[in-house]
């Protein structure tokens, strides 16, 4: 019993330092540079990658899958390149949960899948490289339409700016979720073992957290979004 009670004063105290924290006047200004730091070093990262399949690629390959895989690397730039503004500029919240869990939950959710690229990369044929790059393409190019029509209200951890409803927003709640799972699969394929879907499992879990933190605050700012919720779909119209 004494174990578990310095057990639950130590998760209190936590809690209660977060909580200190998040009220910081500068703590939003402050977060903004990991975010902003990481998407450009990565938006740079894949402009070299890009660059050097340009000069390299196969003259052999097919111009369809060549195309595919330019506008694939492309359009991942293009989201870090938009990213990074968006962050910038992004408003002040007027809400965020209370607690340390969901930001541990917003972090995993957002970079444990880039632990992927530590396994070996396997050789694809024709048709899966295409896939693969098809998945990516699709999900990358998805995120840029959401992630424009977000616009000041972007936040990897659960806060509460502005309740989007129109655009890509007027069918799915989480379309920037839905963009995102669809690419990290299209990535995953590209690096697949029994690990990797593991991976991928994990992470898919973790994102369904962060939409159940990012509905909780949303609705607690906004007394509308509960009817939002009842017209549109979470992730996938007529599924979920």
């Amino acid at each position: 019993m004494a174990d578990w009670r310095r057990y639950t004063d130590v998760l209190s105290r936590i809690r209660y330092g977060t909580d200190r924290l998040t009220r910081l006047p500068t703590y939003d200004r402050i977060m903004r540079i990991p975010v902003v730091v990481w998407s450009t070093a990565l938006a740079l990262r894949s402009a070299t990658g890009l660059e050097q399949y340009v000069h390299a690629a196969d003259p052999a390959l097919p111009s369809a899958v060549f195309a595919v895989e330019v506008a694939m690397r492309f359009s991942v730039m293009a989201f870090l390149v938009i990213l990074v503004p968006t962050v910038v500029m992004r408003s002040s919240p007027i809400g965020r949960l209370r607690g340390p869990e969901p930001r541990i939950s917003a972090f995993i959710g957002t970079f444990l899948i880039t632990t992927v690229t530590l396994f070996p990369r396997h050789e694809l044929s024709l048709i899966a490289d295409l896939g693969s790059a098809l998945l990516i393409l699709t999900g990358e190019a998805f995120a840029v339409v959401a992630l424009t029509q977000l616009r000041r209200s972007f936040s990897i951890m659960p806060e509460a700016r502005e309740l989007v409803t129109s655009g890509v927003y007027r069918f799915v709640r989480h379309p920037l979720y839905l963009a995102e799972g669809i690419a990290t699969i299209g990535t995953v394929v590209q690096f697949l073992s029994v690990w990797t879907l593991m991976l991928l499992l994990v992470q898919f879990l973790f994102q369904l957290r962060r939409i159940k933190n990012e509905e909780t605050i949303l609705t607690e700012a906004f007394p509308h979004c509960a009817i939002y919720k009842e017209k549109t779909a979470r992730l996938i119209p007529g599924i979920y």
